[in-house]
C-alpha cells in the first residue's frame, strides 16, 4: 500500500464569525453570563467545522448543559476550599504569625495546584466531546498527577533561572500526549527534551545581558538607564520566547505519533508574531474607535433629550451629569468587553487557527483505517473548574 499525507484545511470565515461572537456576547452580556457555556459551545462547533485535515471536519459534540451543571459543581467544591479552608489558615495565620500576610500566601499556593488540574481536566473534557471521521478522541485520568508534576516542574524551573525550561515543557507534553487517544489508538510523545533547547538560546542571551545591565545599573543607582533596558530587553525578550514557542512546537509535533500515523508541522514564528502584532493593534484601534462614536452618540441623545447642545463644555447642562457620565461608563465597558471579544476572534485567534491548521500534514495516513471507535467518556463536572478559575474563556 502507498504512503499517503493529508493535508490540512481551514475554511471558516472572518465575516460569519464576527457576527456569531457578537451577537453572543451580546447575549453573554445580557444575561449575565451565563450564555457564555452556549457561546463557547457554538464557537468550538464552528471552529472544529472549519479545520478539515485530508477534507472531513473536525466535529465537536459537547452540551452547554455540561458546561453548566460542571461550573455549578465546581463553585460548590471551591466555596468549600475558600470558605472552610481559608478561615482555617486565617485562624492559623493569626494564632501564630499575628497576621494575614501568611494565610494569603498558602491560599494563593493552594490554588496553584488546583490550577493544574482545571487545565487538565478542561483539555480531557475537549477531547472527549471532539471526532474525526466519526471517531471519538479521548484523554486518560491524571490530573492531579499532571497537576503535582506540573507544580515540580515550574518550581525547578524558576529556581535554575529558566534553564530547566524545555525539560518542563517536553516533560508536561510527554504525559499530556501519552494519555492521549484517538479511538483505539494510543498516543506517543517521542523524543528528548535536549532537541528544544535551541530553541531556548536566544532567550537565555536576552535574559543574560538584559539581567547584567540591569544589575549594572542597579549598583551604579542610575535608575533611569534601569528603567530604559527594562523596556528595550522586554520586545527582545517577547520576540526570542515566542520564536521558542512555535519552534518547539514544530519539534514535538514531528515527534508525536499514533502506530504508524506520524505529524509534522512548518508553522512560521514570523507568521505568529505578526498575527499577534497586527491583530491585537487592529482589535485595540477597531474597538477604540468605536467605543468613542458610541460614546459621543450617547451623549449627544442625552443632551438632545435636556434641550441643550452638545458639547463637552456644557456637561452642566444636564439635570444629573455625574449619573448621566456612570451610565455611559457603564455601557461602554460592555460595549467594549464585546467589541473587543469579537475582533479578537476575527483578528487573533482565527488567523492563528488557520495557520497552525494549515501547516499540520498527517503523515502515512493509511495507518488511520485500521482505528476502531471508543467509548464515549462522561465528565459530570465537564470543565466546571477551568470556567471557575476563569481559565475556561479560552476556544
Amino acid at each position: 500500500m502507498a504512503l499517503t499525507n493529508l493535508s490540512t484545511e481551514f475554511i471558516a470565515t472572518r465575516g460569519r464569525l464576527f457576527h456569531m461572537s457578537l451577537i453572543m456576547g451580546l447575549l453573554t452580556v445580557l444575561t449575565a453570563g451565563f450564555y457564555r457555556f452556549w457561546m463557547k459551545t457554538r464557537l468550538r462547533r464552528y471552529y472544529w467545522s472549519g479545520i478539515r485535515p485530508g477534507g472531513q471536519p473536525l466535529e465537536y459534540v459537547g452540551d452547554p448543559l455540561e458546561k453548566l451543571l460542571g461550573f455549578f459543581i465546581a463553585v460548590v467544591i471551591l466555596a468549600f476550599y475558600i470558605g472552610v479552608v481559608n478561615l482555617i489558615l486565617m485562624f492559623i495565620s493569626f494564632s501564630l504569625f499575628d497576621g494575614n500576610t501568611v494565610a494569603y500566601v498558602v491560599s494563593l499556593v493552594g490554588v496553584i495546584p488546583i490550577w493544574f488540574y482545571a487545565r487538565y481536566r478542561a483539555r480531557r473534557y475537549v477531547l472527549a466531546r471532539t471526532r474525526w471521521r466519526g471517531i471519538r478522541f479521548g484523554v486518560d485520568p491524571g490530573a492531579w498527577g499532571y497537576a503535582w508534576r506540573a507544580l515540580l516542574y515550574w518550581m525547578l524551573t524558576i529556581l535554575s533561572l529558566s534553564l530547566l525550561w524545555p525539560l518542563m515543557t517536553f516533560r508536561l507534553e510527554k504525559f499530556r500526549i501519552d494519555r492521549t487517544w484517538y479511538g483505539d489508538r494510543q498516543f506517543q510523545q517521542n523524543g528528548r527534551a535536549r532537541m528544544l533547547i535551541w530553541g531556548m538560546v536566544p532567550t537565555w542571551i536576552v535574559l543574560g545581558l538584559g539581567t547584567i545591565a540591569a544589575v549594572g545599573t542597579l549598583l551604579t543607582e542610575d535608575l533611569e538607564s534601569f528603567a530604559y533596558i527594562v523596556l528595550t530587553a522586554l520586545p527582545f525578550l517577547a520576540l526570542t520566547f515566542a520564536w521558542y514557542l512555535v519552534r518547539s512546537f514544530r519539534v514535538l509535533t514531528s515527534e508525536k505519533s499514533a502506530g504508524a500515523v506520524r505529524f509534522r508541522s512548518n508553522a512560521r514564528t514570523s507568521r505568529i508574531v505578526g498575527i499577534y502584532v497586527l491583530g491585537y493593534s487592529l482589535t485595540a484601534i477597531l474597538t477604540g474607535l468605536i467605543g468613542i462614536v458610541v460614546s459621543l452618540a450617547f451623549l449627544a441623545m442625552m443632551f438632545a433629550a435636556e434641550g441643550a447642545s452638545f458639547s463637552f463644555d456644557d456637561l452642566d447642562n444636564l439635570s444629573s451629569p455625574n449619573s448621566i457620565l456612570q451610565i455611559v461608563g457603564f455601557i461602554l465597558y460592555f460595549f467594549v468587553f464585546i467589541a473587543w471579544g469579537a475582533f479578537r476572534h476575527v483578528f487573533v485567534t482565527l488567523p492563528i487557527w488557520k495557520h497552525y491548521a494549515e501547516t499540520i500534514e498527517i503523515l502515512h495516513s493509511e495507518g488511520l483505517h485500521e482505528i476502531k471507535q471508543r467509548d464515549r467518556d462522561e465528565h459530570r463536572e465537564a470543565e466546571g473548574f477551568a470556567e471557575a478559575l476563569d481559565l475556561g474563556a479560552a476556544i
